[in-house]
């Protein structure tokens, strides 16, 4: 009898196969999401003490379950967060997949984690945190937002002479991603919510929130502050210089949040808008959105790697042997709250080889240049109107006349007629419309037949 564990051509040949018809897709179709009773029914008595033949179960997947998942690397995927990975991290990602790593620690991967530090030192550089600069990948922007703001709070705790569970204070945006109030909960931290100042957090607003503290004679001690550089709703790029200013006088950690918006780093277009982002302690940036590579991976990046260690080494008998503690050792499990990862930044390092950054550059050059065209399309409509011009690859439009009903509907016929995903969103509190564009492959033509459907 043949082990689950043993190696069965037919079955590689099988799903190799139709890995190949999944990567030429082009373009990707958007599909639809499903309806809970017809996926219950198709995946009815699948599971059971008995297997199947493993062409039956990739037919109901391809047929059935893989047309009930919208897209989100397809050309026409323009709500939330769009993805579009390369075809050469995709396929790497099944290489890792393949090899089964397990990336948590230099004595066990330390080749691939080799790989991975390469592009976190990448990062590092462009962002100008310092030579000293490392960290890890961990799976998205809210792994990588509570793990930089553990390190920033038992940091300040010990430098303060504080307590494990004294409180403390962190300044934030009130524009700031839904990750990091959820993170401030999650930690035990108290927000110390700053007004934005069109929709931006400015050193003068921070420090403006922090006079206003003092005369309160606050015994809590703010301790930090985290700026956004790239909002998800509008791509609005905070005052990084102005609160790093701030934060250096008042001794803050400075924490940014790039997971959407980082990428723009590689972007000669728009890099002077991250002035600042040099001095932060520790950085953010998604590669999983506008660095094309699969879920799930972000790159966390600290300052002083020294730091986070020692809040993120876990202590266990059983762990001694990976902490020896020689010069070379680099375990991604000291720098953030996790211990069992894969090695997911390695597909991001294979396409990073294979195409080069210039490449990169090119296609984040593209998003930019396709949302300011498309605010250019709009104020041409006299039925439309943009909210702001876009300062990275978000479009914020409304069309005039219409409610949130109407919006909706729109948005569902054209996801009913596969022209594009397009979620309404909400600005200022009115219901508006909303292009994210990190799609190379995405075009002024699609973009003008989607326009056609709000006359």
């Amino acid at each position: 009898m043949a082990s689950m564990h043993d190696y069965d051509a037919e079955l590689a040949d099988l799903i190799f196969g139709y890995m190949r018809e999944r990567l030429q897709l082009n373009p990707v179709p958007l599909d639809h999401p499903g309806r809970k009773d017809k996926l219950d029914s198709v995946l009815a008595g699948l599971i059971g003490p008995e297997g199947h033949d493993p062409r039956r179960v990739l037919s109901i997947y391809d047929d059935h379950l893989s047309q009930a998942v919208i897209s989100c690397d397809s050309p026409r995927f323009l709500s939330f967060i769009p993805a579009a990975p390369t075809k050469a991290a995709l396929l790497f990602d099944m290489v890792v997949s393949c090899a089964s790593l397990q990336g948590i620690s230099w004595l066990e991967a330390s080749g691939a984690i080799a790989a991975e530090n390469q592009v976190l030192r990448l990062l590092a550089d462009m962002a100008g945190m310092g030579p000293q600069a490392g960290g890890c990948f961990v799976t998205g922007g809210s792994a990588g937002n509570l793990s930089a703001l553990v390190v920033a709070r038992d940091v300040a705790r010990r430098r303060l002479g504080l307590g494990a569970y004294d409180p403390v204070r962190i300044a934030v945006s009130d524009q700031a991603h839904s990750s990091i109030g959820n993170t401030l909960r999650i930690i035990g931290v108290e927000p110390l919510v700053v007004r934005s100042e069109d929709h931006r957090l400015t050193g003068s607003g921070l420090r403006a929130a922090l006079a206003a503290l003092d005369a309160e004679e606050s015994r809590i001690p703010v301790i930090g502050v985290v700026a956004t550089a790239g909002t998800t709703n509008a791509g609005i790029i905070d005052d990084l210089a102005g609160v790093a200013e701030v934060a250096r006088e008042r001794e803050l950690w400075f924490h940014v949040d790039g997971a959407y918006g980082g990428a723009g780093l590689f972007a000669p277009s728009v890099r002077a808008r991250y002035d600042g982002i040099e001095h932060a302690d520790s950085f953010v940036v998604d590669p999983h959105k506008w660095l094309f590579a699969p879920f799930d991976c972000a790159a966390l990046v600290y300052k002083n790697p020294k730091l986070a260690k020692a809040v993120h080494t876990q202590d266990a008998s059983y762990l001694d042997v990976i902490h020896m503690d020689t010069p070379d050792e680099w375990n991604p499990t000291d720098y953030a709250y996790h211990l069992t990862r894969r090695a997911r930044g390695l597909p991001l390092w294979f396409s990073l080889a294979v195409h080069g950054t210039q490449a990169y550059t090119e296609a984040v050059e593209t998003a930019l240049t396709l949302a300011r065209e498309t605010a250019a399309l709009i104020a041409k409509r006299p039925e439309l109107e943009l909210i702001r011009e876009p300062e990275l690859s978000s479009v914020l439009f409304r069309r005039k006349g219409w409610n949130a009903e109407d919006y909706q509907a729109w948005s569902e016929r054209l996801l009913a007629g596969q022209i594009a995903f397009v979620t309404p969103t909400g600005w200022e509190g009115e219901t508006v419309a909303r292009f994210a564009f990190l799609h190379p492959h995405t075009t002024t033509g699609i973009v003008e037949e989607i326009l056609e459907t709000m006359v």
